[in-house]
């Protein structure tokens, strides 16, 4: 049984609002169907990530957290004028990221990186979570480098922004290993480079349900780490390096 930290996880439950995204609505994914499609891994702990068709909604994440339980935690995404209290309280629930979602929101959401993270960072040690083709990461490389503490979604999507990518991983952002379906990679390539540049900067995880992926995940992928790496490096990327990144205090 294959021990992980599941960075990246969505929870789509229909008792709480959810919206269209480019006229996509999800079905639904619920807490009881997560634990059922994990069934036979050792699961330590995990993300949940808000997705853009739950929008700025907490409650079906803070429902999520109490029913998944231990080392769960939750990547929210919140309004730029939430207050530092509502900010507080979710930290006191679980909530440990803030994600930007520019895949499918636009660059409009980038606008306010900077301030924003730097200030959820400081209020309650949050780090920020970026879904975007790494291909438009230089045209905001210079304030991600500049940000207390970073995360890329998906492998950063593309073969063409990898180089954009490894020059963010030699400055201390992190990688999901998730979505491996969804971008144009060579996947076991991709793990042993960013692994070479900095061991503790991939994080494995599921992105169940997959929505809207070319690929939805599979067990296999977790395979696909241990042919890209060595057991004891595989163990840093499927759990060790997410616990650290998402459990310890900053």
């Amino acid at each position: 049984m294959r021990k992980m930290f599941d960075s990246h996880l969505h929870i789509i439950d229909p008792r709480f609002p959810l919206i269209k995204n480019q006229d996509f609505l999800p079905e639904p994914f619920t807490c009881q169907d997560y634990k059922e499609r994990v069934d036979d891994l050792q699961i330590v702990g995990g993300a949940v990530v808000s997705g853009s068709f739950q929008g700025f909604d907490q409650s079906y994440l803070i429902n999520a957290l109490q029913a998944l339980g231990k080392n769960f935690v939750g990547v929210t995404q919140l309004p730029y004028d939430i207050s530092d209290e509502d900010i507080l309280e979710l930290n006191n629930v679980g909530v440990r990221a803030l994600r930007f979602n520019v895949q499918r929101s636009g660059n409009d959401v980038l606008s306010k990186l900077s301030d924003a993270a730097k200030r959820i960072y400081e209020l309650a040690g949050w780090h920020v979570e970026l879904y975007i083709d790494s291909k438009y990461l230089p045209e905001i490389v210079t304030t991600l480098e500049s940000l207390p503490a970073v995360s890329i979604d998906h492998l950063g999507l593309s073969k063409e922004g990898l180089k954009h990518l490894f020059y963010l991983v030699d400055k201390g952002v992190r990688v999901k290993a998730t979505g491996f379906g969804r971008g144009d990679l060579d996947i076991e390539k991709t793990l042993k480079s960013i692994y070479a540049i900095n061991p503790a900067a991939l994080m494995f995880g599921t992105d169940l349900p997959s929505t809207r992926a070319k690929r939805p995940y599979d067990h296999s992928d977790i395979e696909l780490v241990y042919n890209a790496l060595s057991t004891s490096q595989a163990e840093k990327v499927l759990y060790k390096n997410a616990l650290d990144w998402y459990l310890t205090k900053r």
